[in-house]
């Protein structure tokens, strides 16, 4: 992948070529000084260049792809910290800093979290009112400079299935979406109760370019999910994982899977032709450095 240069993040996905994306940014802000209860997204404005270097540390060592600090960057999750309205500055901003880093060839998706907010009847939030929100970022996403807009960590399908739609009718970017599923006794399931062959299905009939998962599970459980969910879909997928299920220690919140064992297992998503594969909470530039080498 890294030495041919592809125009276009459409090019990219054309290519056999497994893609690397970056890791985590929440865990990459918090050890760079970002305080617990504070609002990651509001580091795009009054913090650019920590957010500059950590989209530059994640290139520097493979990463073909980075997504941009916008976790959390809808109005419904921004109001919590009063910063509702700028939500398009933060948006816009945060995709302008991630891609003046990029060189050619490298490419940056606009990360959509949740909202946090349950959809009528379960609760208070309308369709309307949800979608506007997700337009209002995602078009700020798409005016910064983003190549595509990552739809991640979603448990509820009929809110992935509207970030979706958001994102068809009013950008022109690649659009990819993932679900996070926790394994219990009946299997893997999302919060909200859809299996990881449902939601492949329903994103990809929902309009999706590229379909996956992410967060939740280390690599072993999430080599087990891209497994289901490529048993029922043969189209562009992501697998973004955690390096494992953390565990305090000393005070401190610790992920146990190394750069070492996370790369190595990474190689059973490429047998898979996982088209992108990166890391989620937990993983760090060292854990990208070390899957981008069994990449070349």
């Amino acid at each position: 992948m890294n030495e041919k240069i592809f125009p276009s993040l459409r090019d990219a996905l054309k290519s056999p070529k497994t893609i690397l994306s970056d890791g985590a940014s929440g865990t990459y802000l918090q050890s760079h000084g970002l305080e617990a209860g504070a609002s990651p997204e509001e580091l795009n404005l009054n913090n650019p260049n920590l957010i500059k270097k950590m989209s530059k540390d994640y290139y520097d060592s493979g990463s073909n792809i980075v997504l941009t600090n916008t976790f959390g960057g809808n109005p419904y999750m921004l109001e919590k910290y009063g910063l509702k309205d700028k939500t398009t500055e933060i948006n816009r901003a945060a995709a302008a800093l991630s891609r003046s880093v990029a060189q050619k060839g490298k490419f940056v998706l606009g990360s959509v979290g949740p909202t946090g907010e349950f959809l009528e009847p379960l609760g208070s939030a309308t369709k309307s009112e949800m979608k506007k929100g997700f337009i209002s970022q995602m078009k700020a996403l798409e005016n910064g400079g983003a190549d595509g807009i990552l739809i991640e960590t979603m448990t509820a399908l009929e809110e992935a299935q509207l970030a979706i739609e958001s994102a068809k009718e009013n950008t022109n970017l690649v659009i990819l979406a993932t679900m996070t599923f926790d394994l219990g006794p009946k299997g893997y399931f999302t919060m909200m109760g859809i299996t990881p062959e449902t939601a492949a299905n329903e994103l990809r009939k929902a309009g999706a370019d590229v379909v996956g998962s992410n967060c939740g599970n280390g690599i072993d459980n999430m080599i087990e999910i891209a497994n289901k969910m490529r048993s029922v879909d043969d189209g562009h997928m992501i697998i973004h994982s955690n390096a494992g299920i953390p565990k305090i220690i000393n005070g401190r919140i610790v992920y146990p899977e190394t750069p070492q064992y996370m790369a190595e297992k990474f190689k059973e998503l490429i047998d898979l032709n996982i088209d992108i594969i990166g890391g989620c909470c937990g993983t760090t530039p060292q854990h990208i450095k070390e899957i981008h080498k069994i990449l070349n």
